[in-house]
């Protein structure tokens, strides 16, 4: 092949640059394709032909191998056969054809020559002369790489990795997005001003979330009662703002205290806050069904009789006529002994018995709430007349406020005598129908069964009367009449059922008792499946035994009935551990002034009749607007357990004139914490009674003894009067005390020491083992072998 002249070549790059001319200068200087490539591929083809790879001669001449350029259109380099030591390979090559070799491209359809083989001197010389004709006719600027390395065998492997690796990461960086242009500044302060940068724009957003909650209302829940602290932290206020707002309302409190639910909600809305009534849902509120029934819904129930009397007046023997009568009539309800309670059918209607007639166990259970019977009957005999316990028994029923229906029993006898009866009555506030009040008197004889007819039927009166009425389709509950521990079956309880219908499976709750009804028998000892109410069943089936008088109810959801009565045996054991707080002379102003009394009951007993009816009345007359004196009990006789029990069910005071208490009522008072106050004067106890109510209770004195001295001698001074030289057999005496002079065990006179002294001295004080000499004040009548004792007057903290 014939190499061209420079000449030559002229003309033809003139052609050339003539002919072909650039028509788009964009693609012309866009940038050479990605490094990284494999050397030694062929390229792809690019609209009719890539950039021709001109091989590089190997620098070290060893292996003979040429490699490619990495660029894909990078003008061909002439290789330096210089550095191999192989002269005359090397074609001529001018500036003019170096720019020629620039600007051609390779028209072959984008092969690249690869040569494995150390090319010759006669081929390469071919080969360039024929690069200028290949390359394509459009002109792109590339890369120029100017190699200014004069000699030296270089690892071009080292730079080419370098390469590699550099490449995809600044190609990743760029597909990115916008790439973020920092100072040199910036660099050199790394990740510090990032991160204050960060802090600043987090603050920013604080600040605008901030007043952004600022303009939200804040909802706050109250319920009836809450502390003042604790709504200054609901509303994220300060202490102060909240006692501030209280001010402006005219309310001083302090942090500690509690504030109604009104004062809340309107502090709450002056400081901005939305106000919402907060209503706490106790586990006793979600178990017990306690809404009110519709009157659609109610239907007649039996009503539940309590008879009540004095022991000796026939009451036990009317229990047993009605039962023994039913049972020998074999209908409606049998009766049986082992149960407490049992139902006869009169006339169609059925009543309920309850077997509990003393007077103190229906005591008892008013005491525990158990307001289960809705009429007494009254037994009072006919030949003795009003009784101290048919007294009880007619106060015990107005405390329960149900009807009485007297019985006046024993009218078989010949010396009965029913008006008499009849005005005691009056004196109790129980005037009979026919002298014009309301109270019904059936004479009966037990014995005989005169009037028991008569006294059933009114009893079903005076329910119809009254119009007792329950509803049987809900969840049941009523109250347990007694309970016991039967070996075989374990806890036994009677059970009334007040409302709604129980069920044979029910799972009840009873107190501080939970169980599931196991079996359920009726008064006559049937198995039943389910009682309505005012019917008496007994069941099996409790874990342990309930108290008498409790209430009991069937829930549907046993392990919260559970809980319901772990709360209640913590309540329980707590209310055991702080004293119950009754109510006495002492707090009893501090009681009106708080609203929690606002009667006060009193039982008055005393010696004769005619001074317990002037104490009643004249207590009954210190009644105010503030409080209202009731007497629920005036007797005659010593103040008994019986009336304990009484104050204690109705939160009263005993006062005793001219009585004491027995040994069983004092203990029973003191477990109780019953006050109970004695006298003798009629006017000690008004004023003192009225002082309390007042607010000027005078304060409370107890005596501690100091000591004692025996008279050994008694001397005779002039100007000093009579003076007992003693001896000091225990304790102290002091010069300031009280004393007391005993002869025989007998006080003879009660006085204060006018002398005390040792030798000549005046002392304040003689202690145990010495000798001393006392004056009494204004008294002389003292005797060899007296004693003086000597205490002072101490004031007790209310």
């Amino acid at each position: 092949m014939q190499v061209l002249s420079d000449k030559e070549l002229s003309i033809v790059f003139e052609y050339m640059t003539q002919h072909n001319q650039v028509a788009d200068m964009q693609a012309s200087l866009a940038t050479a394709p990605k490094g990284g490539e494999n050397r030694g591929r062929n390229d792809r083809n690019d609209r009719g032909g890539d950039r021709n790879r001109n091989d590089r001669s190997d620098r070290n001449g060893q292996q003979g191998q040429r490699r490619d350029n990495r660029d894909g259109g990078r003008n061909d380099r002439n290789d330096r056969n210089d550095r191999n030591g192989r002269p005359g390979d090397r074609g001529p090559r001018n500036d003019r054809n170096d720019r020629n070799d620039r600007g051609q491209q390779n028209r072959q359809g984008g092969q690249n020559q690869h040569n494995n083989q150390a090319p010759k001197s006669g081929s390469q010389n071919n080969q360039q002369a024929q690069q200028p004709a290949n390359r394509p006719t459009s002109r792109v600027p590339e890369k120029k790489l100017v190699d200014t390395r004069k000699g030296g065998n270089v690892n071009l492997d080292k730079y080419d990795e370098h390469l590699e690796t550099l490449a995809p990461e600044r190609a990743n960086r760029m597909q990115s997005g916008k790439q973020k242009i920092q100072s040199r500044n910036n660099h050199r302060k790394g990740a510090t001003f990032g991160n204050k940068r960060r802090q600043e724009e987090q603050e920013k957003m604080r600040k605008l979330q901030l007043e952004i909650a600022k303009k939200t209302p804040l909802t706050v829940k109250i319920p009836d009662e809450i502390g003042v602290g604790e709504l200054a932290s609901r509303m994220k206020k300060t202490g102060a703002e909240v006692v501030k707002q209280l001010m402006k309302l005219g309310v001083m409190a302090s942090l500690s205290e509690i504030i109604d639910y009104d004062t809340a909600a309107l502090v709450a809305m002056e400081l901005g806050c939305k106000v919402e009534k907060e209503v706490i849902v106790t586990i006793e509120e979600k178990l017990i069904d306690t809404a009110e029934d519709k009157e659609e819904d109610l239907v007649p129930r039996a009503p539940v009789v309590v008879v009540m009397g004095h022991v000796d007046h026939g009451k036990t023997s009317l229990l047993d006529y009605i039962r023994n009568s039913q049972v020998a009539e074999g209908e409606a309800g049998g009766i049986t002994q082992h149960i407490g309670a049992y139902q006869v059918d009169v006339n169609g209607s059925p009543i309920t018995f309850l077997d509990t007639p003393g007077h103190e166990a229906f005591t008892a259970m008013r005491a525990r709430g158990a307001m289960i019977t809705d009429i007494a009957i009254l037994v009072v005999a006919a030949d003795d007349g009003i009784m101290p316990q048919t007294v009880e028994s007619i106060n015990h029923a107005k405390a329960a406020e149900i009807p009485i229906i007297v019985a006046i029993n024993k009218m078989d006898k010949p010396e009965a005598n029913p008006e008499r009866v009849k005005q005691q009555l009056t004196e109790y506030g129980l005037v009979s129908e026919e002298w014009g009040g309301d109270t019904i008197c059936c004479p009966i004889s037990a014995k005989t069964g005169m009037g028991v007819d008569n006294l059933l039927e009114m009893v079903v009166l005076t329910a119809e009367m009254r119009e007792l009425k329950a509803n049987p389709n809900r969840s049941a509950h009523g109250a347990v009449i007694e309970a016991r521990l039967d070996k075989g079956r374990g806890p036994v309880a009677t059970l009334l059922v007040q409302n709604g219908t129980l069920h044979q499976g029910d799972v009840i709750i009873a107190g501080t008792a939970v169980g599931r009804v196991r079996a359920m028998t009726d008064a006559k000892g049937r198995k039943i499946n389910e009682a309505g109410p005012s019917v008496p069943v007994e069941i099996t089936g409790m874990g342990e035994v309930p108290g008498a008088g409790d209430d009991f109810h069937a829930v549907a959801d046993e392990r919260m009935a559970r809980e319901l009565v772990e709360q209640r045996k913590h309540e329980n054991k707590m209310a055991a551990n702080s004293s119950s707080q009754k109510v006495t002379l002492d707090d009893l102003f501090s009681q009106i002034q708080q609203g929690e009394l606002k009667d006060l009951n009193i039982i008055v007993k005393a010696d004769v009749q005619g001074s317990a009816e002037a104490v009643k009345a004249s207590l009954e007359k210190l009644t105010n607007e503030e409080v209202r004196v009731r007497v629920i009990h005036c007797a005659v006789g010593a103040i008994n357990e019986s009336d304990v029990m009484l104050a204690s069910t109705s939160n009263a005071i005993i006062v005793g004139f001219n009585v004491r208490p027995d040994a069983n009522a004092k203990d029973t008072a003191a477990r109780s914490k019953v006050d109970m106050r004695m006298y003798r004067v009629i006017y000690d106890c008004i004023n003192e009674m009225e002082a309390a109510m007042k607010g000027m209770l005078a304060p409370k004195f107890k005596e501690v003894s100091l000591g004692a001295a025996e008279v050994r001698e008694v001397y005779k001074i002039t100007g000093a009067g009579i003076i007992a030289g003693c001896y000091i057999t225990e304790g102290k005496v002091q010069r300031n005390a009280q004393i007391r002079l005993v002869r025989d065990g007998i006080v003879v006179h009660e006085g204060t020491i006018s002398s005390l002294q040792r030798f000549k001295d005046a002392v304040k004080e003689v202690a145990q083992g010495y000798e001393c000499g006392i004056g009494i004040e204004k008294y002389s009548d003292i005797k060899v072998g007296d004693v003086i004792e000597a205490f002072i007057m101490e004031q007790i903290e209310v």
